[in-house]
């Protein structure tokens, strides 16, 4: 869920349950906020431009709310903006709390860092050699040359450097 915090101190997002059963938002003091309180004739889809749904509560429960001043200060109703991707933001907000993860996002950003050496320390930002073959023996010798360049630190821990630039 999402947790950003308002502006104006008014309840945020996080502050309401998501009810997927009933494909609608239940607010702090009980009351739904839901994407179809009314039924047209030819159904709609109720996804706009911006690819979210819009759920709002019923603004006789608005008006009677307790929290009515700090949920909905500026608007005679609550309204809540959910992007039809939101369960899958859901899935990879949960995954991103495994330690697996924390673990994958230290070993990627050290592969990350070896190929950004490559581009920005060692020139290597386009490939000369032609055909899969040619690009195969060019990475090759790239990285051979990052290789050697790290052992070359790691038997010589007392040099600074940058007698061990490559051209």
């Amino acid at each position: 869920m999402l947790t950003a915090v308002r502006k104006d101190g008014s309840l945020s997002i996080s502050d309401f349950q998501w009810v997927p059963q009933r494909n609608e938002y239940v607010c702090p003091e009980g009351h739904t906020l839901r994407n179809d309180r009314r039924q047209f004739a030819t159904p709609r889809t109720r996804i706009t431009k911006a690819d979210t749904v819009i759920f709002r509560a019923s603004q006789a429960d608005c008006a009677t709310c307790i929290r009515k001043e700090h949920c909905c200060p500026n608007t005679p109703l609550r309204k809540i903006a959910r992007s039809i991707h939101e369960d899958a933001r859901d899935v990879a907000r949960s995954i991103a709390q495994t330690s697996e993860y924390s673990q994958s996002r230290r070993q990627r950003k050290k592969v990350e860092m070896l190929f950004a050496h490559l581009k920005r320390i060692m020139k290597f930002d386009r490939l000369r050699l032609r055909g899969l073959s040619g690009a195969r023996d060019e990475f090759l010798l790239a990285a051979t040359a990052q290789n050697l360049r790290r052992m070359a630190k790691w038997l010589m821990p007392g040099e600074t450097g940058a007698e061990l630039k490559v051209a």
